[in-house]
């Protein structure tokens, strides 16, 4: 891949780290703060009753998301650094060049 294509991969994978974590990790933050302040957890919907759900369950669903978004944001900072420190667009072989200006062009 050209060195282009890395930076837009490194910003498309740190954007979709940020949008899942703003998406999904705000229905963990009330579940984290009841597991360490009361100990007891409790779903809270709009139609029903309080019910009590396992803190555990809740905090490894957390911690599965906060891996994928560190890998998803890890990720595009590693493409970033390979778009920008590559110097593959640069060294294409003079054989292998195309458009005008290539005399090997017939």
């Amino acid at each position: 891949m050209s060195d282009i294509r890395f930076t837009m991969l490194g910003i498309a994978l740190i954007f979709a780290g940020f949008l899942i974590l703003g998406i999904f990790g705000s229905q963990y933050m009330e579940a984290t703060i009841q597991a360490q302040q009361f100990g007891d957890c409790f779903d809270y919907n709009e139609n029903t009753l309080p019910a009590q759900i396992d803190c555990n369950i809740v905090l490894q669903n957390k911690s599965i998301l906060t891996v994928v978004v560190i890998g998803l944001i890890g990720g595009g900072i590693v493409s970033l650094i390979k778009g920008v420190r590559g110097k593959w667009d640069q060294d294409v072989k003079p054989q292998d060049m195309l458009g005008p200006g290539n005399p090997h062009n017939p």
